[in-house]
């Protein structure tokens, strides 16, 4: 009983010693060589493998880069910085990058929505937005949190059914804006820490707006006539980012909205914060909305 025991034993050693020769001789045959500089763009990305670049992983868009099919300035995450390194790495010149952030095109929280259903399904967004009729609103925010389930970053708070964006912590990953089924969340380049926006959506007529809201823009036009930086356009006020200048006055326009629906987003300075003490701040990038209605039939 012994001997068979340990001529098992043998046996088995024998074949494990075998084995391991095998795969170190394969491992060796067939390794694929890694070229440094795609080596050095792996060790250069942040590892956070959101997605935010457009591709899988970190990895993906790494070998993306190497093989001139990407961008230097594509990671959310590693910003300017990481942007810079990948730059170097593949000899390039790295023109101006802005961060990419998110704006959540509506100012509505609960009190603000009028005409509000009974809503009993599935609590997510993604299910709210098939079911026509749970609030006035068939553009606005439905609140069920759909970005914040989807922030690994903890960047997003619920407030009285609306999302804030605390974007001291935000990363502009995009998973938000992913996440939203009304399209309503833009990733928007910043050129500084605190952007002015347009918190609406609603591109019905002001008296159809007034109904089912009381702070959603209402296509007045005011703004436009105060500053050529505004324009209205199918009922909704825009902002032409491309002439955007942080340092404009928007005072004038901010204190004549009728409707609060222009706010400023981001990270606020010492300055400004000073500027604003116990006031509540009365911001609008174009996106491309989706709303309850869209492939709805009317059958009334």
């Amino acid at each position: 009983m012994g001997l068979t025991i340990g001529l098992a034993i043998v046996v088995m050693l024998a074949l494990a010693g075998v084995f391991a020769l095998l795969l170190g001789w394969a491992n060796a045959r067939w390794q694929v060589e890694v070229p440094l500089q795609l080596r050095q763009l792996q060790d250069a990305m942040p590892g956070a493998n959101c997605g935010g670049c457009g591709y899988v992983g970190c990895a993906e868009y790494a070998e993306a880069v190497f093989k001139g099919q990407a961008p230097p300035d594509k990671c959310p995450v590693g910003g300017a910085a990481v942007a810079q390194r990948i730059a170097e790495i593949m000899g390039v010149e790295l023109g101006q990058t802005l961060p990419y952030r998110p704006v959540i095109h509506c100012a509505a929280d609960y009190d603000a929505r009028l005409k509000r259903a009974p809503y009993r399904g599935e609590p997510t967004c993604v299910s709210a937005n098939l079911v026509a009729g749970v609030q006035g609103c068939t553009y606005g925010c439905l609140g069920l949190a759909d970005c914040f389930e989807a922030c690994d970053f903890d960047a997003i708070e619920m407030v009285n059914g609306l999302p804030r964006i605390h974007y001291e912590k935000c990363t502009g990953c995009g998973a938000c804006a992913k996440a939203c089924p009304r399209n309503i969340i833009s990733m928007v380049p910043f050129k500084a820490e605190r952007m002015l926006v347009v918190a609406c959506s609603n591109h019905d007529p002001g008296r159809v707006v007034r109904q089912v809201c009381t702070v959603g823009c209402i296509g007045c036009g005011i703004c436009a006539k105060l500053n050529d930086l505004f324009n209205v356009t199918d009922g909704l006020a825009g902002i032409d980012y491309d002439r955007y200048d942080p340092q404009m006055d928007f005072g004038p326009v901010l204190e004549k909205c009728p409707r609060q629906a222009l706010i400023y987003v981001g990270k606020p300075s010492e300055k400004d914060l000073a500027a604003v003490a116990g006031e509540k701040l009365p911001g609008r990038i174009e996106a491309d909305f989706k709303t309850t209605v869209d492939k709805t039939q009317f059958r009334g």
